[in-house]
């Protein structure tokens, strides 16, 4: 399948999934969020045995694309539940994908760019990136993919940079367990090889078993956790101060909250 908004390609047995809207700080709009989809169900199929997913330019992610956040403003409660939907496949896709995935973030990695190198088996970052799940700041919820940072992080973490929305660095990221290690910029791709090199050297299918064993701990809750905050973010949408907060947010000025 031929890519618009990421590049795909091997190294052996090491695929790299490189989100490439370097111009739009590789935000996510739906079409990138479709490829994405599809260049995992790629890599699925292929002989790689290793995941690494990066960003092209200076950012990771840097979240929801403007013009896809103007979208939401507009959209019944079923499209609403529909768009949660697709998001959480979209994560749980990146969670439960059978082969180990590495996130190399080599700068921003906001909202849902944070969503994803949080869904990765491993995450290595430079010391610039910058992380946060901001949807709070925007009258949103980070719903879906508070499910599974809870387990990783623990409660107080959670609360602290989700009801926050605040931004924090790499080195805070590396203390709460969200990073395995900072390196410098120039050895961020090399470090993510040699660790896809280590995975390498194991047996694959007691590396996929183990992954699966590991995801398995926590599957039921994460099904009814998941189920509960697609609908959470479904009816989020529906609250003025949502709509002030995107408004807010695409006019770049100050929100003015009520409350409901």
């Amino acid at each position: 399948m031929a890519f618009s908004n990421l590049q795909l390609g091997y190294d052996g047995a090491v695929a790299t999934i490189t989100l490439n809207r370097p111009e739009k700080r590789n935000a996510l709009s739906f079409e990138l969020l479709d490829e994405l989809m599809a260049a995992l169900d790629e890599v699925e199929q292929s002989s790689a045995q290793v995941l690494i997913v990066t960003g092209a330019g200076k950012a990771f992610c840097a979240g929801m694309d403007l013009e896809e956040l103007k979208s939401l403003l507009g959209k019944s409660h079923d499209e609403n539940v529909k768009d949660s939907a697709h998001m959480a496949r979209i994560f749980r896709r990146i969670y439960d994908f059978p082969k180990p995935t590495i996130a190399a973030v080599n700068g921003a990695a906001i909202a849902g760019g944070t969503g994803i190198a949080t869904m990765c088996d491993f995450t290595v970052a430079v010391p610039e990136a910058k992380f946060g799940y901001t949807e709070v700041r925007i009258g949103f919820v980070a719903a879906i993919v508070s499910s599974i940072l809870v387990w990783q992080v623990g409660h107080k973490i959670a609360r602290d940079v989700l009801m926050t929305g605040r931004l924090f660095d790499a080195v805070e990221a590396y203390r709460f367990g969200l990073v395995n290690e900072v390196v410098a910029a120039e050895q961020l791709m090399p470090r993510a090889r040699q660790l896809a090199s280590q995975l390498l050297e194991n047996s694959p299918s007691s590396v996929r078993a183990t992954k699966k064993l590991i995801n398995g701990f926590i599957a039921k809750q994460l099904d009814e956790q998941i189920a509960a905050a697609i609908d959470d973010n479904a009816q989020i949408r529906t609250t003025d101060d949502f709509r002030e907060g995107i408004s807010s947010f695409l006019e770049k000025r100050k929100p003015r909250w009520s409350g409901k």
